[in-house]
């Protein structure tokens, strides 16, 4: 199956944040169909990103324990992309000539260099497309994962 998400470090966290209830249901309902489709993908970002994010910024914060449990969790249930070298390189050279963030930039160079032609994120220009990486944000009251598949 090819894999045709790259799906960003919120949509991860939001499973976890009781603050944001209505994207919390979303980002649930995201996880439990995506991984097991085999379409979506996570890096080894995301999961730094996500137990930083779980364990430091939320309200109602994971433990280490539950967080370690966590990781174990999408590590068996996910493709993981390593960040390599020349995801690094590609960028410091989306940095360089489109502005993003520089961990931005590193989600996109993932999804560019692994040709996964989606990245699910509310972090992005949402429907632009940048070197054949398109950003849509399934936090969108018009977004449906079925749809995004299919089409």
């Amino acid at each position: 199956m090819t894999v045709n998400f790259l799906v960003d470090t919120n949509v991860l966290v939001y499973a976890y944040d009781r603050s944001e209830p209505a994207k919390q249901v979303r980002a649930l309902a995201l996880l439990r169909q995506i991984p097991f489709s085999g379409v979506g993908a996570i890096s080894t970002q995301v999961l730094v990103e996500f137990y930083n994010a779980v364990t430091r910024r939320l309200k109602e914060q994971l433990t280490a324990d539950e967080a370690y449990e966590r990781l174990q969790n999408l590590e068996q249930s996910w493709t993981i992309i390593n960040v390599t070298a020349p995801i690094i390189l590609e960028a410091a050279r989306g940095v360089q000539q489109h502005q993003f963030s520089f961990w931005d930039a590193l989600i996109w160079a993932t999804a560019k260099l692994n040709q996964i032609p989606v990245i699910l994120s509310e972090d992005f220009n949402v429907g632009s497309t940048i070197e054949g990486v398109r950003f849509l944000n399934p936090f969108s009251d018009d977004f449906e994962l079925l749809a995004k598949i299919e089409g």
